[in-house]
């Protein structure tokens, strides 16, 4: 455990500061980047908009927001030399014919702001104080908080609706309805996902949550967040009629925490109505908690949301 706090602490410290000025390097398609979007909701932050080869103003293309950019595209520019390698695996896939075209907007985090992000804050709210009062007493002991914890994901969410999508939407060629834009990320970024589908389901058609960080902190034990959020996603899904869910996780590592507590969303899924026509969960045994699992396995949800006939 003392390993795994201390690669997301690593983690935490790839901030914009220390952003490198070249693009990623990708083998298909081409990088777009907006070296500083400001906000008025959240910290500014680096954005990296993947368009496919062959990209056209004559197509129109669905889109993908995805957590986490600066783990997507290159593993040279990464803290953990691993990345998803979106481009290879959404060029694979293109290549069938059996999914629509989209872009990929990589929005990276905000380095120290990052848990705050990407932490759910209304399941949060809902907590007593003695309840928050653990909550920032694990965190501060992780090391994601000097001070008592408040979630800012409100504003996060605020930010990829109020500002980066009107950009996206008036600078590309994009499909700009929610059975078209979907959200994706792994870990707190599967949290943050799941939290915009529900949040905004006239905005979101689909998300896809990869070893979705469902304890909320880096203690299992006395920690009221999981059932939290359990039970705020159970009774905030959207319709299942027009909304696509993907969830999951392996057991080793952090992702060793996560089975016990999606089981228990499973049943929510069920109780609301989704099945398998626009909901997967996938268990993965064997697996860890890194990039390179969730680029071993991106091809599933990728085919999922972006199936075409859908």
């Amino acid at each position: 455990m003392k390993i795994i706090l201390l690669q997301f602490s690593i983690f935490f410290l790839s901030t914009l500061l220390n952003a490198q000025s070249t693009l990623p390097k990708v083998t298909h398609g081409k990088i777009i980047r907006i070296d500083t979007l400001h906000s008025a909701y959240v910290t500014s932050r680096i954005i990296d908009i993947w368009l496919p080869e062959n990209y056209s103003e004559k197509t129109t293309y669905a889109v993908l927001y995805m957590h986490d950019g600066q783990m997507l595209f290159d593993a040279d520019q990464t803290w953990n030399k691993q990345s998803w390698e979106i481009d290879e695996k959404a060029h694979s896939l293109s290549s069938t014919k059996e999914i629509k075209p989209f872009i990929v907007v990589g929005i990276w985090n905000g380095g120290q702001t990052r848990h705050a992000d990407y932490f759910p804050q209304k399941p949060f709210d809902q907590l007593s104080a003695e309840e928050k009062d653990t909550i920032s007493a694990q965190l501060k002991r992780a090391g994601r908080t000097n001070s008592d914890f408040l979630p800012q994901s409100d504003n996060y969410l605020r930010f990829i609706v109020n500002e980066l999508k009107p950009y996206v939407d008036s600078h590309f060629s994009v499909h700009t309805d929610a059975s078209n834009t979907f959200i994706s990320g792994s870990s707190m970024g599967g949290l943050i996902s799941l939290y915009a589908l529900c949040e905004y389901p006239e905005i979101f058609g689909g998300a896809a949550c990869l070893s979705t960080h469902w304890i909320g902190t880096f203690e299992n034990a006395n920690n009221p967040i999981p059932q939290a959020f359990i039970d705020y996603f159970g009774s905030h899904l959207p319709q299942p009629n027009n909304h696509r869910v993907y969830f999951d996780c392996g057991d080793q590592t952090l992702d060793a925490f996560y089975p016990i507590w999606q089981k228990k969303m499973d049943k929510k899924m069920k109780k609301n109505g989704f099945t398998s026509n626009n909901w997967k969960t996938i268990y993965f045994p064997g697996q860890d908690h890194s990039e390179n699992a969730w680029k071993s396995r991106f091809n599933i949800p990728m085919s999922f949301l972006f199936m075409l006939n859908k």
